[in-house]
């Protein structure tokens, strides 16, 4: 099984969420469709970033490092497209 880090972003407020999933398809389904507590009624949502991962341990650790940037410049850099 593969596992996903990943950023959306609100189109409604533009603030930014960060997860992490085994299937990132559904994930950002329930996202959209107000089924997730801590993003309902902010959406819809757009994926801005994702991440690949083999282990849900390896994923889990790289969200916890994501969310400790705290919208630095480390986490500028993971969403600004060049």
């Amino acid at each position: 099984m593969s596992f996903f880090v990943y950023i959306i972003q609100s189109e409604k407020d533009q603030r930014f969420y960060i997860g992490s999933t085994g299937n990132l398809e559904e994930r950002l389904k329930k996202h959209n469709c107000n089924g997730v507590k801590s993003t309902k009624f902010r959406g819809p949502w757009r994926l801005v970033y994702k991440e690949f991962f083999k282990t849900r341990i390896e994923a889990t650790k790289r969200e916890k490092e994501m969310k400790s940037y705290k919208g630095g410049n480390a986490f500028k850099k993971l969403i600004v497209k060049d």
